[in-house]
């Protein structure tokens, strides 16, 4: 059996409640929308007949303007690159023995000979008078058969030997010669020996730090090595450039002219040293499109490091008297570039907008190919305010300050406030 419960029946006292609630919400609604409009209404009729509320068509919009100057511009082209010695030794002894001298300061500049290291030198000492030894005695040996075979020849000239025992003599002889020459060989190699226990560099350039200290015993087979030299001057740099430059750069390769190379630090802003271009690679990396290629440097000032990662500007060519403004004049939409000239129209100066064909840009500033002459002035800076007739207020030309002018209009009331609609 379903138990039915009793409707609640509002009283008098809960919907007088209701209603007091609900005309206060639409009492603070009437004054959100009444402070919210007054903010947004126009200040005046007219502006409001314009449809203008906070912006005024003659209020001028304060810029920077430059220029346009015409100058010899120099083309670079940037690549990433890693510099990579010319020379780069591993340091190990030829014989084995007690380290007994390191003759190195470690990261000292060596030249091509200077004795780095000395291994002890008596057990090739030991052997060299051994290989002496035994070259004296076989040279005696061979100088005694020499004296029979004077003899044995005389009495074979007298026929009173036979010619068999002549020629046995005459073999004896060139044994013992071959036995002395070899002995020689064998004083030679001792002696080879004896200097490979003086370790000296094989290159000029700077040393890096030691693998193992005076006392250790050195193995020919050291996977380390005694040291690293690497040669610093000169040194080359290996680069990439994207291949769409590669044309440029052959053909100013096949001219025979120098290319100069610059070298840059990871940040581009302190320039290491310059050189010049050296070598192409014979083909381009398929897996990042780019081409090697390498450039050397005298390294005078030892600013480079092998490993070490460095920017390259190369300048290819120069283009004369170029039309050159600043980067940031430049500006794109979906039509192509363009910037804003300074014009003149009665005592107020006014811009309009002009497309141009910019080419090659660099330290800050952009070629100009066409779409502007010489003397003109360009915005530099206030440019997100401009659009075409636009009345502007010059604070700065060139960089350097301007007086405001005075018969410049002001703007009134809350027209310089910035549009929200």
């Amino acid at each position: 059996m379903r138990v039915q419960h009793p409707i609640e029946v509002p009283t008098a006292k809960r919907r007088y409640f209701n209603w007091l609630v609900i005309s206060a919400l639409l009492i603070l609604a009437g004054f959100a929308g009444f402070y919210f409009y007054s903010k947004q209404a126009p200040s005046s009729a007219k502006e409001a007949k314009a449809g203008r509320w906070h912006k005024e068509d003659n209020t001028p919009v304060v810029v920077s303007i430059v220029t346009a100057q015409q100058a010899d511009f120099p083309v670079y082209l940037n690549g990433l690159g890693t510099v990579v010695p010319l020379k780069n030794v591993v340091v190990r002894s030829r014989v084995e023995g007690e380290l007994i001298n390191v003759a190195f300061s470690e990261g000292q500049l060596v030249s091509e000979g200077n004795l780095l290291a000395e291994i002890d030198p008596r057990p090739f000492q030991i052997a060299l008078q051994q290989a002496q030894g035994q070259l004296m005695r076989d040279e005696a040996l061979l100088s005694n058969a020499k004296i029979d075979l004077v003899r044995y020849q005389t009495l074979l000239s007298q026929d009173s030997i036979s010619g068999q025992q002549t020629k046995t003599q005459e073999a004896l002889v060139a044994q013992y010669q071959g036995v002395v020459e070899m002995d020689k060989a064998q004083v030679n190699n001792a002696k080879l020996q004896l200097n490979y226990a003086k370790i000296t560099a094989p290159i000029s350039g700077r040393v890096g730090l030691r693998q193992l200290d005076q006392g250790n015993i050195v193995h020919t087979n050291d996977a380390n090595g005694l040291v690293v030299i690497t040669q610093m001057q000169p040194i080359s740099v290996v680069f990439t450039l994207p291949e769409d430059k590669v044309q440029d750069v052959v053909a100013h390769w096949h001219s025979g002219k120098s290319m100069s190379v610059d070298a840059f630090d990871r940040s581009g802003g302190k320039k290491l040293a310059t050189g010049k271009l050296l070598a192409l690679d014979n083909q381009i990396d398929a897996a990042t499109g780019t081409l090697k290629l390498k450039a050397q440097f005298d390294n005078n000032e030892h600013a480079l490091f092998a490993n070490q990662f460095v920017n390259i500007k190369m300048h290819t060519q120069t283009l004369s008297n170029a039309i050159q403004v600043p980067s940031n004049a430049i500006q794109h939409d979906t039509q192509g570039a363009f910037v804003y000239v300074v014009s003149s129209e009665k005592n107020d100066k006014k811009v309009e907008i002009r497309r141009v064909t910019v080419g090659d840009e660099d330290n800050g500033n952009v070629v100009v190919l066409s779409g502007l002459a010489v003397s003109e002035s360009v915005v530099t800076s206030g440019i997100d305010k401009l659009r075409e007739g636009s009345i502007i207020d010059i604070a700065q030309k060139d960089g350097q300050a301007i007086a405001p002018n005075p018969d410049a209009p002001k703007p009134s009331g809350k027209s310089h406030k910035k549009d929200h609609s």
